[in-house]
């Protein structure tokens, strides 16, 4: 997607705090934290949102590759969120697949 900005991240066309990248992932830090640790984590391949993942193969490595950095930045003594949101009504701002990695304060329920 050509002005798919996280398309543009993925391909290094826009500079980004990277935290962690590999042949199908990269996360980096977000522009508008929610929480003192706020981390996406995208797939390199652009699907809309996660309606559009057809393949186990997306999600194994979009959740694992957060896990993988939660336990990198030591999240797993405290705790972490991961959150995905879908659709307008479901709070997704940028049509390209994402997670949020969320951590270092207590997140509570509901989210807020």
């Amino acid at each position: 997607m050509g002005d798919c900005i996280f398309c543009k991240i993925a391909k290094g066309e826009i500079p980004s705090d990277f935290v962690y990248k590999d042949e199908n992932v990269v996360a980096f830090k977000d522009l508008n934290p929610q929480a003192p640790v706020h981390i996406l984590v995208i797939p390199r391949e652009h699907f809309e949102s996660a309606l559009k993942v057809d393949n186990d193969s997306v999600w194994n490595k979009l959740i694992s590759s957060a896990v993988k950095i939660a336990k990198e930045l030591g999240l797993e003594k405290d705790g972490f969120r991961m959150v995905i949101n879908t659709g307008e009504q479901g709070g997704q701002t940028v049509m390209h697949l994402h997670l949020h990695l969320l951590a270092g304060r207590n997140l509570g329920w509901p989210p807020g």
